[in-house]
């Protein structure tokens, strides 16, 4: 059973039948040396940055399912409100980028 996740509060065409409570996730994902300077070249010369695009859609797709799962694992049929967070931690030699979602799991009618 799939849980649908949205960000908004309300699911058009459904009723919500039950609150069950926030959930979450998180993932932190570390960068590596040649995506960092491929990606300053390109601060320097301009354009998209490719790898950083594709940790940050990994990252946002894996947090997104730890909070699909834990809404499942509560018996709920989607998460409305769902807020997406970015977060860029550490220095310059350690770089992580942090996504962290959370909603609340509900019970659809």
């Amino acid at each position: 059973m799939s849980v649908l996740l949205t960000t908004t509060d309300s699911v058009e065409g459904r009723s919500i039948t039950r609150y069950l409570g926030i959930v979450s996730g998180e993932s932190v994902m570390g960068t590596n040396l040649f995506r960092d300077f491929f990606a300053s070249i390109r601060d320097v010369i301009g354009g998209r940055s490719g790898g950083y695009e594709n940790a940050l859609r990994e990252a946002k797709d894996t947090a997104l399912a730890e909070m699909a799962e834990q809404a499942r694992a509560m018996g709920a049929t989607a998460v409305v409100g769902i807020d997406l967070d970015y977060q860029v931690i550490g220095g310059d030699s350690k770089t992580m980028l942090l996504v962290a979602v959370n909603g609340t799991a509900v019970v659809l009618a």
